[in-house]
């Protein structure tokens, strides 16, 4: 089992506490494209939405692309291919289960988000 290799430190934002300490680039072998998270402001995160959080690189690299919708050569990323790669990231690091229900969840909030 693996678990998250980014470092980050957790502070008082409001909406996304979480803050990377150092960049994080991510092949993405799905689909044969590449992710860069940077420790700037706009990359924060707020962990995993209404569950708990994990130390997991893929909160990372999901919140990224579903927020820029695109991988780093500026190719679309839709909403399945965030939540396809959020599954890979979790399985890949050992959270099976979470892998399955947090694909499920993302991919369901992520659509219902954008009909509001």
């Amino acid at each position: 089992m693996s678990h998250g290799t980014a470092r980050y430190i957790k502070d008082d934002h409001p909406e996304r506490p979480y803050k990377l300490l150092e960049r994080l680039h991510r092949y993405i072998e799905r689909y044969d494209k590449y992710v860069t998270v940077f420790p700037t402001d706009e990359d924060r995160s707020d962990g995993a939405t209404y569950a708990k959080d994990i130390n997991s690189d893929g909160w990372w690299i999901h919140d990224k692309l579903k927020r820029t919708k695109e991988f780093d050569d500026w190719s679309h990323c839709s909403n399945w291919k965030a939540s396809m790669i959020l599954h890979d990231i979790l399985k890949e690091e050992g959270y099976w289960f979470r892998s399955k229900s947090w694909f499920v969840a993302t991919l369901v909030f992520g659509e219902f988000t954008k009909i509001l």
